[in-house]
């Protein structure tokens, strides 16, 4: 194996609100070859997800911190290239949380293995991977969709939001996106086939009375990936027992709009009195069922009866700037960093 360096993004202070390029610090220190039962990767793919904020914060949350000078945390796609496990071989192709890195190595636990032939690589973070499987496990386990509901989907463009809208559709519901900008908007309707997209950038008001107006016969099911004005806009038109899947809340990540949200009393009140089935998801609970849910998703990609979209951003170096637009909505679909060579793309 050539000599090379690794490269690494750690966590070097700890955000005070919006996080920004110093609370990075890049590290590079010299390669070394794994020990027994162990493997060495290079990392191909780098997911960048919103959840990676929280891990930021001092504070106890449902998956440990990244403490100060620790790799940020990750899923990556990548390939071994040298190997003294025995169930590990060079050339194979894996998925684990490797980090914000260039390379790291890996004992195989919460590894799998991918197969270059089945799909893109990339897609193992997003349509096949934890934005997948979000997307299927609120559909069917937590909001237990029927045909004729009607399912609001915020941040409808995003990973999660590009499976969840065409799994509703394909229950023959009828899906409404909220998602930010008319370009967003159109794509959702075009490519993914929800009924109706509504842009986000409007007063709360006027959020909610378009919200209204698309739903007429009220929501069934909100999908929430970001709490903010969103949230606020879909509670008071959620039908009788229906049904919200708290699955992100992007808006109030970094500290802004909770001082002007809507009182704890007014959502609570709606709960109650429309006898509404609130449900906070970790994906991690529900892992258990990947393969069930590649059963049903997994040929859908294969022959093309899925569409997705992903930003592309070149470079482990680039992994801060990409991960801060994030918060502004700069991204369209799945966001990705291509660190290195991807072996299952022509001219690799």
């Amino acid at each position: 194996m050539p000599a090379e360096t690794r490269k690494s993004w750690v966590l070097d202070s700890r955000p005070q609100g919006r996080p920004t390029l110093g609370n990075f610090r890049m590290e590079e220190q010299p390669l070394e070859e794994p020990g027994d039962g162990k493997f060495l990767v290079r990392t191909i793919w780098l997911s960048l997800d919103p959840y990676m904020r929280g891990r930021m914060n001092e504070g106890k949350s449902y998956a440990p911190r990244v403490e100060l000078g620790e790799v940020m945390t990750a899923e990556c796609v990548a390939e071994v290239i040298s190997s003294k496990h025995p169930d590990y071989k060079v050339g194979e192709i894996v998925s684990g949380q490797f980090g914000w890195t260039t390379h790291a190595i890996s004992d195989g636990e919460q590894v799998r293995r991918l197969d270059p032939e089945a799909a893109p690589l990339g897609s193992a973070l997003g349509i096949l991977g934890m934005p997948g499987i979000t997307a299927w496990t609120s559909l069917n386990v937590l909001a237990e969709a029927m045909q004729g509901e009607t399912i609001v989907v915020s941040a409808a463009t995003g990973a999660v939001g590009t499976v969840l809208g065409q799994l509703a559709k394909l229950k023959k519901l009828r899906v409404i996106g909220v998602a930010g900008g008319k370009e967003k908007c159109e794509w959702a309707v075009e490519n993914l086939g929800y009924d109706v997209c509504i842009d986000h950038h409007m007063a709360a008001d006027e959020l909610a009375e378009a919200i209204r107006a698309a739903a007429p016969n009220g929501v069934d099911i909100y999908h929430d990936n970001v709490g903010g004005k969103t949230l606020e806009s879909v509670v008071p038109a959620m039908n009788d027992h229906g049904r919200i899947v708290v699955c992100g809340v992007i808006a109030w990540y970094n500290g802004e709009g909770i001082a002007d949200a809507m009182p704890l009393p007014k959502v609570w009140s709606n709960i109650l009195v429309k006898r509404l089935k609130v449900q906070g998801m970790i994906v991690f609970d529900y892992f258990d069922r990947y393969s069930e849910f590649l059963e049903e998703v997994a040929p859908l990609v294969k022959f093309g009866q899925l569409s997705w979209r992903e930003t592309v951003v070149e470079g482990i170096e680039n992994a801060p700037n990409a991960f801060l637009g994030l918060f502004d909505g700069r991204n369209f679909g799945k966001l990705l960093v291509r660190v290195g060579p991807d072996p299952s793309e022509a001219g690799n």
